[in-house]
């Protein structure tokens, strides 16, 4: 299974939105299944096969969540980044502004869904490639 040194060399790799089809390939190909990435603090919990998992500790003092999400507002800056218009660290002010909690990403089904504070879900992607 997939190591933490790992995933961490494979998100080392990631600069902007653009540079997610390479990572979530990446990923995959070690084993993971699905992560949940927290904005607040940066943490990931990855998941493999046989509930393996390996959770990636905080990367960033912590960002406090907008309480209600501004959906249309997300949107807009997650387009932005999609494209590559914003470094990462950007992204996720943005979503601590806009009040989203967390994403999942699911490699089987390619969809990342993203939550508010509440656990709603306000967004599902399906991943384009």
């Amino acid at each position: 299974m997939f190591t933490l040194e790992q995933l961490k060399e494979s998100h080392s790799k990631v600069k902007s939105g653009a540079d997610f089809p390479a990572y979530f390939k990446e990923i995959k190909e070690l084993g993971v299944t699905h992560y949940e990435a927290y904005v607040s603090n940066g943490r990931i919990d990855y998941h493999g096969a046989n509930h393996y998992i390996v959770k990636a500790p905080a990367k960033y003092d912590p960002l406090t969540i907008a309480n209600t999400a501004a959906i249309d507002q997300f949107k807009l800056e997650l387009l932005a980044h999609q494209q590559g218009k914003t470094d990462f660290l950007t992204f996720i002010t943005m979503c601590a502004d806009t009040g989203i909690e967390k994403w999942e990403i699911c490699m089987d089904k390619k969809t990342c869904a993203y939550f508010d504070k509440l656990g709603n879900e306000v967004l599902v992607e399906r991943i384009p490639f």
